[in-house]
């Protein structure tokens, strides 16, 4: 039998923001990564952690040091997934962009030369639930970037790219029944009726959660905050 390493574990936010505050302790641009399940709450936590560290800069850098690109801006357009057959799966790992995604997170770690322009990145619009291109700018100040999603950990040709573009990916995990009716209500929030939200759940996000689930293993540290962190935030929980 193989043994697989047990990655750290921590359910201290504070712990979090010094380890990302390290990631960025050197010249070039770093970047992390946070993964989980649907409806864990990865966004919440990475938009809790921007926040909290661009409270604090390093010496000689303003709040832009650090910026968040998530990872649900390379979802496949709705246009394409019908091409493709795939948007009764909309949220599976062929239902993204993985290419683009490796790509994009490729030229965010290049730490940009003096005059260059921000990058910007793709963000996924919950109210028309599509990517909208040029949401996000990263700028040239920028010495770390955080960005989220389901798959970072995926053991897949396409997905082992992506996690070659992070300097390190945490697993975020949370009650498994707080994670469903977080789904549920999030669904329905966005127009589906409870019943349909709750079988687009089973049929759709609890395989993908499975799927997320088996590459945990893979991560550099787990993360299991007792709930998500204090204070109003911004976007909702993925």
């Amino acid at each position: 039998m193989t043994l697989v390493d047990t990655p750290a574990r921590t359910d201290r936010f504070d712990e979090l923001v010094e380890r990302a505050r390290a990631l960025a302790a050197g010249r070039r641009r770093a970047v992390l990564g946070i993964a989980g399940a649907p409806g864990a709450g990865k966004t919440t936590v990475a938009l809790a952690l921007v926040r909290a560290l661009a409270a604090t800069p390093p010496d000689g850098l303003g709040p832009g040091w650090v910026a968040h690109v998530p990872m649900d801006g390379f979802h496949l357009a709705d246009v394409e997934l019908d091409r493709l057959g795939r948007r009764h799966r909309k949220g599976a790992p062929d239902t993204f962009d993985a290419d683009g995604y490796a790509a994009l997170l490729a030229r965010l770690r290049l730490t940009p030369d003096d005059g260059a322009g921000p990058v910007y990145a793709p963000a996924f619009d919950r109210e028309i639930e599509q990517p909208v291109a040029g949401s996000v700018p990263v700028h040239p100040q920028c010495r770390l970037v955080v960005s989220e999603g389901n798959y970072l950990l995926l053991d897949t040709p396409r997905w082992r790219a992506v996690r070659a573009g992070f300097d390190a990916v945490w697993f975020h995990e949370t009650d498994e029944a707080l994670r469903l009716e977080r789904l549920v209500a999030r669904h329905v929030r966005f127009g589906k009726t409870l019943e349909a939200a709750r079988v687009w759940v089973e049929r759709t996000d609890e395989p993908n959660a499975r799927l997320v689930e088996a590459s945990r293993h893979r991560a550099d540290l787990v993360v299991a905050l007792p709930d998500h962190p204090p204070g109003p935030l911004p976007g909702e929980p993925s």
